[in-house]
């Protein structure tokens, strides 16, 4: 079934164009309508970052959700992952997080999570977009039962507890220089209290939001500004976060990125030698790098690959009972303490192994030699390149030639008209190769 308004991360797009108060609203009442179930006072809460349309869309969805009969509780700026936890501990019937994540302030999006945390089914959210399609005049709330909404104070707070309460009761980061990059996003209050909290000489850079400076030159997407303060202010790591604090890279004290894969090994390992890990692997997506998988593979855990996106990770780890897994991009989720991607909890994990081995983040983090990987893209207009003789027999080749030495995925982009090859392998110039082989097939079709 092709979905009108629900993308792989909740509902997402420009803000006053796409994402409008029309929309918000109609948002509102639909989920509050499904998660209306019993006869108890129904509430909800409701997050977000620093975008200037958040004040929009959250007065929209207050309005939505009020006028269904449920009560809101507005926290202000906060991480992503913290509504999830929120939502639960709080008893909430649900919970409401306005981002569009890594994206700049013109875009804005609505994630949902169920009073377990955990972001929407695939079910739940048809049942959603069916709603906002009708119409649901007659299921509004009487003039008595409308919702009321307050401002919450201490959210904050207890997020920071508990990020800090995720280390070993032994581990203070006294001693340790950091440098973290918030994006001028969600967590730029939380992450660097945190961090001084926990003992750390705490170096900001990217909390100074405006409304329109979220993710502009600054955070996980964006790392030549923390890598230059890292080197300037010779710091021992850099955390740099996306808008909503779901996804984090690290900076060695070189100025060196650290990505996604590498920070999987690095707490794999760590768990692993803890007895933490409830399953003898980690659970990633297929764009992670072999390296990975042969590193973990010696260690005597396997790696077990997803389609891309977080969604996929998390579905799978609560299938199946891990509890350690990610993307390259650094979206690492730690179910034993989150219901999603919680970059900073992910990065104190981190420095709980640098803080224990007393050694350089630059080796600390430096698990294993990446294979070469080369990644392109095409865009093409319309049709199914993919289903092309001349395109399969192209990919085919490709795969033949890489053996069992590499890798080579194609896949249609989630969000645009534009078809990922991506190789990798021992020999560099055999993966470009047969990566260029396939994009030439593509290009052939896809004009």
């Amino acid at each position: 079934m092709v979905r009108r308004y629900f993308g792989t991360d909740g509902i997402r797009g420009r803000a006053n164009r796409v994402i409008t108060p029309e929309l918000a609203l109609k948002v509102g009442q639909a989920a509050g309508l499904i998660f209306k179930n019993g006869e108890h006072r129904h509430r909800v809460l409701i997050g977000k970052d620093t975008r200037l349309s958040g004040y929009m869309i959250e007065t929209a969805l207050v309005a939505g959700f009020t006028s269904v009969g449920m009560d809101v509780l507005l926290t202000g700026p906060i991480p992503t992952p913290a509504v999830g936890v929120l939502a639960r501990s709080m008893r909430a019937d649900l919970g409401v997080m306005i981002s569009a994540s890594h994206n700049l302030y013109a875009d804005n999006g609505i994630k949902l999570f169920g009073p377990d945390g955990y972001k929407l089914s695939d079910q739940v959210e048809s049942e959603i977009e069916a709603l906002i399609d009708s119409d649901l005049s007659k299921r509004l709330a009487k003039s008595d039962d409308l919702g009321r909404a307050k401002r919450i104070d201490g959210v904050q707070d207890r997020y920071i507890e508990f990020a800090k309460l995720t280390l070993p009761r032994a581990i203070d980061l006294s001693g340790l220089r950091v440098v973290i990059d918030c994006a001028n996003g969600a967590a730029y209050k939380v992450a660097p209290g945190a961090l001084w909290e926990l003992g750390a000489d705490v170096i900001s850079i990217g909390v100074e939001p405006d409304g329109m400076n979220i993710n502009k030159d600054c955070g996980s997407t964006e790392l030549n500004a923390i890598c230059h303060k890292v080197r300037e202010m010779r710091a021992d790591i850099g955390i740099a976060l996306d808008g909503d604090a779901d996804r984090v890279m690290i900076v060695d004290e070189r100025g060196h990125v650290v990505d996604g894969d590498q920070l999987i090994a690095v707490i794999a390992e760590s768990w692993k030698e803890d007895g933490r890990l409830t399953k003898s692997g980690v659970v990633a997506t297929v764009m992670s790098n072999l390296g990975l998988e042969r590193h973990l593979g010696g260690l005597g855990l396997e790696l077990i690959r997803t389609p891309v996106g977080d969604r996929y990770v998390l579905e799978h780890m609560r299938a199946h009972g891990y509890n350690v897994g990610g993307e390259p991009s650094g979206h690492i989720i730690l179910s034993d303490y989150t219901t999603t991607g919680d970059g900073f909890v992910a990065a104190l994990q981190v420095l709980a192994v640098v803080k224990r081995r007393g050694k350089p983040v630059s080796e600390v983090c430096h698990r294993f030699e990446p294979l070469p990987q080369v990644l392109k893209n095409v865009r093409y207009k319309n049709g199914k390149p993919l289903e092309n003789a001349g395109v399969r027999s192209a990919i085919a080749s490709a795969e033949k030639k890489l053996g069992r030495g590499g890798r080579l995925i194609v896949r249609p982009s989630g969000t645009e008209p534009v078809i990922r090859v991506m190789g990798e392998g021992d020999d560099k110039s055999l993966v470009e190769a047969v990566v260029d082989d396939v994009v030439d097939a593509l290009t052939e079709v896809a004009a």
